[in-house]
């Protein structure tokens, strides 16, 4: 049975790869979001496919800042992690959370980093209490918005989506800017922390079931004009970013039963998705890596049908063309060696641009 560890720091020492390799069944370590949450779900159920399979044990701390975990699994302190592909392509350029380490170092550091697979199931949403403040989500001057823990890719999806809807930048003016670690956003929010919240979230999202106890709320997609827009546009195409649309029955029978409306202007849930990555270091033994992409591919079912949000995350389980994955343009994200083998075997097409 896998070790379930719950923290909030990261993991300080990785186990070194050869030993690991040779070993029946690896012991690996890996960081995840706080449960309720997507990558959480997928983190947790890889690791249930991994132990079933015999292949690996996956040691997890929850509750992790993605920032952190990135860097951890690019220096080689942390075996995997699901990382927002916005994090190594500003780890790549030394800016943003990264700027202490500088182009130069984080270009080293980004270029020890491979993915295994890749998903984009946490589309971003605005919310708020119906006996909130907040009556127009194009009207947001003098509200206190919850949009991201203190940094990251969350924080900077937030800011941007804050400033499609209302025209508001996060620069202390216009709205008050409201942070919070992951594991404290619920009570942030239900505590009266603030009007409203704009956060990346999977389908159904046990954090919105848990916000919608303390009171009946709407949960808005991103009108269709102002995703159209020529910013809209930008935002949805910036690294780390994928399209995102559902059909909108489909969406609020995720919520049924709960307090939550969900409104669109029209018959689909549209939005931009965080494009995510799961990660591996690069020098992450190669059969290792084939043998824990294989099991991923074969454990596809289980992904999609143990837990509701199951068919909604946009797992690849098929063809990669770089593109839909959101990488190969402005974010450079290759796949290990030993998962384009799997991939390859398993009768699916990879793009050149995903090889490494």
């Amino acid at each position: 049975m896998f070790k379930h560890m719950i923290a909030k720091s990261v993991v300080a020492a990785g186990l070194l790869m050869t030993p690991v390799a040779a070993l029946a069944q690896a012991t690996l370590t890996a960081e995840t979001t706080s449960p309720g949450s997507t990558p959480h779900y997928i983190d947790t159920t890889l690791a249930a496919v991994l132990e079933s399979a015999g292949i690996a044990t996956l040691q997890i701390t929850e509750g992790a800042t993605l920032t952190n975990s990135v860097q951890a699994v690019a220096e080689g302190q942390l075996d995997m992690a699901p990382a927002p592909l916005i994090l190594p392509f500003l780890l790549a350029k030394g800016i943003g959370p990264y700027s202490g380490i500088g182009p130069d170092r984080g270009a080293e550091l980004a270029g020890n980093l491979r993915a295994i697979f890749f998903t984009a199931a946490s589309a971003q949403i605005f919310g708020h209490y119906d006996s909130g403040a907040i009556s127009d989500i194009r009207n947001l001057e003098g509200m206190r918005i919850w949009n991201g823990p203190p940094r990251g890719a969350a924080l900077t999806s937030g800011r941007a989506t804050v400033q499609l809807l209302a025209g508001l930048k996060d620069d202390g003016e216009g709205y008050e800017s409201v942070q919070s670690p992951w594991p404290d956003t619920v009570s942030t929010i239900t505590g009266g922390g603030a009007d409203g919240w704009t956060i990346p979230e999977g389908l159904p999202s046990g954090r919105q079931i848990a916000i919608a106890a303390a009171g009946a709320t709407k949960i808005y997609d991103i009108p269709s004009d102002l995703l159209n827009s020529e910013l809209g546009q930008q935002i949805a195409s910036a690294p780390g970013h994928a399209p995102y649309s559902v059909p909108v029955e489909e969406y609020r029978a995720a919520y049924a039963g709960n307090d939550i409306t969900i409104v669109t202007d029209d018959d689909t849930f549209d939005s931009y998705a965080t494009a995510f990555a799961q990660i591996v270091p690069a020098n992450l033994d190669e059969d290792l890596v084939y043998k824990i992409t294989t099991a991923y591919l074969e454990g596809q079912a289980r992904f999609e049908t143990g837990s509701p949000r199951g068919p909604y995350l946009f797992m690849t389980f098929g063809d990669l063309d770089g593109t839909s994955q959101g990488v190969c343009g402005a974010v450079d994200m290759r796949l290990h060696p030993g998962a384009v083998r799997a991939y390859e075997d398993a009768g699916h097409a990879v793009a050149d641009c995903l090889r490494p």
